[in-house]
């Protein structure tokens, strides 16, 4: 089998008064990294298939909190109050699981630079499997009073964890392993896991809410998709504990080239870069939550149209985002990663009021369209584009830690809020949307700056057939 040298190693740049020493084991990292050897069609597949599948069972359990949150969380651990309060409390709740995700991070990227991509993968895994499984057997505020919320938000937090060393591992298996000019094609697949997670997690949700009725679901049947992450768990563990380490990875460790503080190492050195990739995923992280959790909420409490309608516009416009996913990847293989993210990011701020717009006419096929275009024609491209894109940000010694920070980060200012802040501004403006489409539009367009103030990070063709040093990337 043929095998394609990985060039596109980015230079590490010390800090100023950096020492000698310091220098050294960069310019050795970067010397090290640039003559490995891509992974053969097999293990790239082998590589891959793990990671769809580790990624779509943790996104699963991360997207189900969601649905639940959305649907009956507010009235089973927070009652008492307003319909409107219910939603509010239930929307922070998950807002917290975000707050947490720096958190996990900073532990998991430290874990993923010093013992490796692989073991830390599992360990995110069997935790997001824990916190999740508990959640289904989690009494309600009616049985144990305040004790339910709390213990629910402690889960959630596990969860935000679990979730925040997630993504960044199973991005770099799959790049890491990939040659570099398909990064962009191979790095888009973890990313159609989230959408397979997101149908997975809607189909449940649509077909308990449908068989069972409001009554049974409220009394047991939410409990199910909770319970079964279990099963799913073990199934990937097995998955995964049959995969090889990344190459970059596996050589740096052979000659001693591990970064020794990696997150102090970011923070230090690529605080530019770490900055840049909060900035690039305002728009996908706000547009992404405000079309899965928001408009579900809004579509059922505000517009009465019943959670089946929202289920499947939700359930539908993550199949044809998984379908798009890879076509962009490839695309950003083609053209670039920052021309396909800036056609992401613009188009979010063109959708933002339009998705509200065809959303109310309560017409099936437009509000179809509105979530098909929110969900699977502008956050793919965003979502195609960012792990080549930010794998190519950061060296390969701190890469994991780096790009866990910048993702994370932004997923508590972005993400992780949005619902609650739509909330209020909806409550605030009298159910009118459109502060709420002014607030999705203004975060993307601080992704489309950013994009605009990036260079490009895809590597020439000539460099990746030759194995030749690539030049650091503006980013």
């Amino acid at each position: 089998m043929v095998q394609h040298s990985v060039s596109g190693a980015v230079p590490l740049l010390p800090a100023p008064g950096a020492s000698s020493r310091y220098h050294g084991e960069v310019r050795m990292t970067n010397t090290v990294v640039s003559g490995v050897k891509s992974s053969d069609r097999t293990t790239l597949r082998r590589v891959g298939g793990s990671s769809f599948i580790g990624s779509m069972i943790e996104w699963y359990d991360f997207f189900i909190y969601g649905q639940a949150s959305a649907l009956v969380f507010g009235k089973l651990f927070f009652p008492g109050g307003s319909p409107v309060v219910g939603t509010l409390a239930a929307f922070a709740s998950f807002a917290v699981g975000f707050g947490a995700r720096p958190i996990g991070g900073v532990i998991f990227g430290h874990l993923g630079d010093r013992l490796g991509r692989k073991s830390t993968l599992l360990a995110t895994l069997f935790l997001m499997g824990c916190a999740t499984t508990l959640m289904g057997v989690l009494p309600t505020a009616a049985q144990i009073g305040v004790w339910a919320p709390i213990l629910l938000v402690v889960l959630r937090i596990l969860q935000g964890i679990a979730a925040g060393g997630e993504w960044g591992g199973g991005v770099l298996m799959m790049t890491e392993h990939a040659p570099a000019h398909r990064r962009g094609f191979y790095g888009s697949w973890p990313q159609t896991a989230s959408s397979a997670a997101a149908v997975t997690a809607a189909a449940f949700m649509l077909i308990l809410s449908n068989t069972m009725g409001s009554a049974t679901l409220l009394a047991w049947g939410w409990r199910v998709p909770f319970l079964c992450s279990i099963v799913l768990v073990a199934v990937g563990v097995f998955i995964r504990l049959r995969v090889p380490e990344s190459p970059e990875f596996a050589l740096l460790k052979q000659n001693k080239l591990r970064a020794r503080k990696p997150v102090v190492e970011v923070v230090r050195t690529q605080g530019r870069s770490v900055l840049l990739v909060i900035g690039l995923r305002m728009a996908e992280n706000v547009g992404g939550v405000m079309v899965s959790t928001f408009a579900l909420s809004y579509a059922t409490n505000n517009l009465r149209l019943g959670a089946t309608l929202g289920l499947t516009a939700n359930m539908c416009a993550s199949a044809v985002q998984f379908l798009l996913t890879p076509a962009y990847g490839l695309l950003s293989d083609r053209i670039g990663r920052r021309p396909v993210y800036l056609l992401g990011a613009g188009l979010h701020i063109l959708v933002a009021f339009p998705f509200f717009w065809l959303v109310q006419t309560r017409d099936v096929p437009l509000i179809l369209l509105a979530f098909v275009l929110g969900t699977a024609v502008a956050n793919g491209a965003l979502f195609a584009a960012q792990p080549a894109f930010f794998t190519e940000l950061f060296p390969p010694r701190v890469r994991y830690s780096g790009m866990s920070l910048g993702y994370q980060f932004s997923a508590v200012i972005g993400g992780g809020v949005a619902p609650f802040i739509a909330a209020a501004l909806l409550a605030a403006g009298g159910n009118q949307t459109w502060p709420v489409s002014l607030y999705w539009a203004a975060m993307a367009a601080i992704s489309f700056v950013t994009a605009l103030v990036c260079k490009e990070t895809l590597p020439r063709r000539t460099a990746a057939a030759t194995g030749a040093p690539q030049p650091a990337p503006g980013g």
